[in-house]
């Protein structure tokens, strides 16, 4: 039987340098419950250093975890990226890093990137900025995150900064480009007005959290038999009766 699931499916954590120190587990997924979501993704910027343990504490609240990232890629475009198990996220991860400039971060301008364990005690902190982009053009990280197993899609395309809209002025035809993010505040109907190419896209809404109170402040519902990867993927390419549904 289908039903709905609210989904957030872009969320930092302690590690993003632009997220608040109080972004952590509990936090977060104490939130998450408040706001009614069923799916969580933690979509730190080009790592998911931190991605286990917030799985663990996601499965504590009875939440389906996703493990996710925001690549920046090198013409400066955020990227989401979803995986379809914990194996094949992690390995992506390894490569995502060692495409990384190596820039330090300085936490005195950015922001400390914090690891953490479940127990939200601090192991330690990202040296390499991850707020910089990774040397991966567009097309060439989304050809990665599908050969590793996950799929992607541009975030927040309705924005005036790091969108793929605001870098290149359109969207590129990519077959593997379904999906399009927008940020919470986008209304879909005037945004198609002004981008009637992108009618045939499916959107994805979620809160892009920085801060706790911002968690589920956007959101998907996916109508789905169950909460997986592969029933998010018939959602969003609309098969078998599986679709999205987006509140503006």
């Amino acid at each position: 039987m289908l039903k709905w699931y609210r989904a957030d499916l872009h969320i930092h954590s302690v590690l993003s340098p632009c997220g608040g120190l109080d972004m952590s587990p509990s936090v977060i997924f104490g939130n998450a419950k408040k706001q009614g979501l069923d799916i969580v993704a933690i979509t730190d910027h080009n790592s998911m250093k931190n991605s286990g343990v917030y799985e663990k504490v996601a499965q504590n609240y009875g939440l389906t975890y996703f493990y996710g990232v925001e690549i920046q890629t090198a013409e400066e475009i955020h990227l989401i990226a979803i995986f379809n198990n914990k194996n094949n996220a992690l390995a992506f991860d390894k490569k995502l890093y060692s495409s990384l400039l190596p820039i330090k971060n300085n936490p005195d301008f950015f922001g400390d990137q914090v690891i953490i364990d479940e127990n939200e005690n601090i192991l330690g902190f990202e040296e390499i900025a991850l707020i910089n982009s990774s040397m991966w053009s567009f097309d060439e990280a989304i050809d990665e995150v599908k050969n590793s197993g996950g799929f992607s899609f541009p975030a927040h395309v309705d924005a005036t900064s790091f969108s793929v809209i605001a870098q290149l002025g359109f969207v590129p035809e990519n077959p593997n480009i379904f999906a399009l993010g927008v940020t919470k505040k986008c209304k879909i109907d005037e945004f198609l007005q002004k981008y009637p190419s992108l009618k045939s896209y499916s959107f994805i809404k979620n809160s892009d959290a920085h801060y706790p109170n911002e968690v589920g402040t956007g959101y998907t519902e996916f109508y789905i038999k169950n909460p997986c990867f592969d029933e998010i993927m018939y959602a969003l390419q609309k098969k078998d009766g599986r679709k999205t549904r987006i509140v503006s």
